[in-house]
């Protein structure tokens, strides 16, 4: 069908290294699959086989506008911009793919400096280095809610989930998604039923999970969805919202963050700095001109999305590009509390570099 055509573009190429793959060989390579390895090998034929020094960055975003703040970035050249304003040149090697297990190992390997993914996969990271790679969070990618759909007209709320509901999300049982309604779940059911519904949960990927939960007659009955996808499912009439991760969390909170590990913070302070700088400069460019962001989004990931939807979705007050963290310590609290994480932070502090420590974060 059209829109599931549109669906998979959406997701851009796949760049790993040098090597470009197109929507249609992400789809019969399986990306998901092979990307740890694929990353890996394409970093470690290059001439990056190790850490790089001051004044180089390798960075990795996966798909979707919730990494438009790093396409602006990576548009207008800031981190070279912040460099050269403190007297270094810095050179930036930019990947893309989709999954945060590729993106880790790269990162725990040394074959990336700066990662990209959704909060709690990073409170995992930083909770499994705790006292030796000790990762830590650069700054939020942005605050933006995920959306639980579904069309099946006897699912109103998540108590009305049963064993006739399959759920899709990119990872099940893990990602942002699967968290937050593990979350939502404990407040329901108490904490000792958090999975209740992992056994109802199915990864799949969003473009295919949309597909099918437009289409109906599978067994995905529901996806935990995120921009766009979320906005493009709500056009079709037997489709609806029975959960926001707004409403898990009591208002916006960040979706995706970006981080690194200790030794690259360390070791590399003005190229960190000239990072951490350009999120900043790029997010007050966005606030600044949301329909130009809009803009430079379709054109850096190729998107085949209608530019309106692109800038409605920009435009949309639930959405904020801040560095800023919002509502981080609902997940790392909670989480400690249902045992996912074993060291309990006492703020959110305690997962993000000191740098954005003077921001009012959360």
């Amino acid at each position: 069908m059209e829109w599931a055509l549109n669906a998979t573009q959406t997701m851009g190429t796949n760049i790993v290294g040098n090597t470009t793959i197109t929507p249609t060989e992400k789809k019969t390579r399986r990306p998901e699959r092979f990307a740890p390895l694929l990353l890996l090998l394409a970093l470690s034929t290059s001439s990056f086989t190790t850490a790089w020094a001051e004044g180089t960055l390798r960075i990795a975003q996966q798909f979707g506008i919730g990494y438009l703040t790093l396409d602006v970035v990576r548009d207008q050249q800031l981190i070279e911009k912040q460099g050269k304003a403190q007297g270094l040149e810095i050179k930036v090697d930019w990947s893309t793919l989709s999954g945060a297990t590729a993106i880790n190992e790269a990162l725990l390997s040394g074959a990336l400096d700066i990662a990209s993914a959704g909060l709690p996969p990073l409170l995992t990271l930083w909770d499994r280095t705790y006292g030796k790679q000790n990762v830590r969070a650069i700054a939020s990618l942005g605050s933006m809610p995920n959306y639980l759909l579904s069309n099946n007209p006897a699912v109103k709320t998540v108590q009305d989930l049963s064993d006739k509901d399959r759920i899709a999300t990119p990872a099940a049982g893990v990602g942002f998604q699967s968290r937050t309604l593990q979350i939502e779940t404990a407040r329901l059911f108490g904490n000792s039923e958090f999975k209740r519904f992992d056994t109802l949960t199915v990864s799949l990927p969003h473009p295919d999970a949309n597909a099918a939960l437009i289409a109906g007659g599978s067994e995905i009955t529901a996806h935990f969805s995120s921009p766009p996808f979320q906005y493009q499912a709500l056009e079709h009439p037997n489709v609806h919202k029975i959960l926001s991760s707004y409403d898990v969390l009591g208002g916006p909170g960040t979706f995706n963050v970006l981080y690194t590990t200790q030794k690259f913070h360390d070791e590399n302070p003005k190229t960190y700095r000239a990072f951490y700088d350009a999120l900043v400069e790029a997010a007050a460019i966005i606030k600044a001109n949301k329909a130009a962001a809009a803009e430079t989004y379709i054109r850096v990931e190729k998107s085949s999305l209608p530019p309106a939807l692109v800038k409605r979705i920009v435009e949309d007050p639930e959405i904020d590009f801040t560095t800023v963290p919002q509502r981080t310590y609902v997940y790392a609290d909670r989480l400690y509390q249902l045992g996912v994480l074993k060291n309990r932070a006492a703020s959110w502090k305690d997962y993000f570099f000191s740098e954005i420590h003077d921001q009012p974060g959360s």
